[in-house]
């Protein structure tokens, strides 16, 4: 049946946006609906009480005590109204994405055990495409979020830049959270990778994407184990069927990463020099034991 999510707002276009906004999410079960005052969500709640109740402040904090939902969310306009104990005040002049991130990571523990806020998929034939070329100014970028998009149409898909300068503001808007906000939440212990990437990602079309670090220094030094520990999180963890790596040879542990892909497309460039490099590329991998690498390679037209 899924959870049951009511949007108690009275100002009706924000209500019907953030509904749209969580409509959006494939991988979610909710059940949402909306109303504009208290008496509509106090009627609502004769059915069925909400296993999440997102209401304005505008409802008075004595009447708010009524409700019997498993988790009340307080919609504010301040970043320090007080609210009751049990409820949880959430901002309502910030990003779709920060709003379900808070409303993810402040839910019931007895929810998320239940499995009723996400779909559940069979991952069959999980796909991890590496996109990687020793040559640079391949279009190799374009070529991803391409292939991403493509792929996104049938299959719920993640694409990761993992490249030190990703291009913030060029490929990519400039806010919302990024591969090193994923890095710090798959070290935690206790939380729940695949939970708080529903909150995380952005869309591009049918495919589901988080932003490149702001800072090179910040994946630069991420240790190989621990690149290898986030992608097995999100494959485990998460609801993705295909992820798609956009990998730079700048982070450790690069070809371990390549190891764990299914496939991988190299763009290339028809010229001697891209050919000579692609060549090294491919006596290098023999040299250090990736020949099993080496057999998935693809060469894909260059998108330059």
């Amino acid at each position: 049946m899924g959870s049951s999510f009511v949007i108690c707002d009275q100002e009706e276009g924000y209500a019907a946006a953030l509904a749209a906004f969580l409509m959006q999410k494939k991988e979610l079960a909710f059940q949402i609906r909306i109303c504009t005052d208290a008496d509509q969500a106090e009627e609502m709640e004769k059915d069925r009480p909400a296993d999440i109740l997102v209401i304005t402040d505008a409802c008075p904090r004595a009447r708010r005590k009524k409700f019997h939902a498993g988790n009340i969310f307080v919609l504010t306009e301040s970043e320090h109204t007080e609210v009751n104990p049990g409820e949880t005040p959430l901002y309502r002049y910030q990003s779709g994405e920060t709003l379900l991130g808070e409303i993810l990571q402040n839910c019931g523990q007895e929810l998320r055990t239940a499995g009723e806020i996400f779909l559940q998929k069979k991952k069959q034939s999980m796909r991890v495409i590496g996109v990687y070329s020793p040559v640079h100014r391949t279009g190799k970028t374009s070529y991803a979020l391409q292939i991403g998009q493509k792929i996104g149409v049938s299959a719920h898909t993640l694409y990761l830049n993992m490249e030190l300068y990703g291009g913030v503001g060029g490929h990519f808007p400039e806010e919302g959270s990024t591969i090193a906000d994923a890095l710090y939440y798959s070290r935690m212990e206790g939380k729940d990778l695949g939970w708080m990437l529903t909150g995380m990602v952005r869309h591009m079309g049918p495919l589901d994407y988080l932003l490149p670090a702001r800072v090179s220094e910040d994946i630069k030094t991420v240790p190989a184990k621990d690149w290898e520990q986030l992608l097995r999180q999100i494959l485990t963890e998460g609801m993705y069927e295909a992820v798609i790596l956009d990998l730079d040879e700048g982070i450790q542990g690069v070809y371990g990463l390549l190891r764990m892909c299914t496939e991988i497309h190299v763009p290339v460039l028809q010229d001697r020099i891209g050919t000579s490099k692609m060549l090294q590329f491919e006596e290098e991998l023999h040299l250090l034991g990736y020949d099993d690498v080496r057999k998935k390679l693809q060469k894909k037209e260059s998108l330059r």
